[in-house]
């Protein structure tokens, strides 16, 4: 049952991180539409979830190179 709760937790962090860099990205005006998590990162019953950026345009790549540019380090 540990295992099973520890699993979901797991997942739910990864979904709420995905969504946190959705919105961040939307507030610089980007759009990710492949935004997701990686399924085989999901499956077992040791899931390291990853997020997965997925596939952008030229135009979308080079906006969210430019935002990371401006970004405080």
């Amino acid at each position: 049952m540990t295992i099973h709760s520890t699993a979901a937790q797991k997942i739910r962090d990864a979904e709420k991180a995905r969504e946190e860099l959705r919105t961040a990205l939307n507030w610089a005006g980007i759009t990710l539409p492949s935004l997701s998590l990686d399924a085989v990162s999901l499956a077992g019953n040791y899931p390291r979830p990853l997020v997965d950026l997925g596939r952008c345009a030229p135009e979308v790549a080079r906006q969210l190179a430019a935002a990371l540019r401006k970004s405080p380090t």
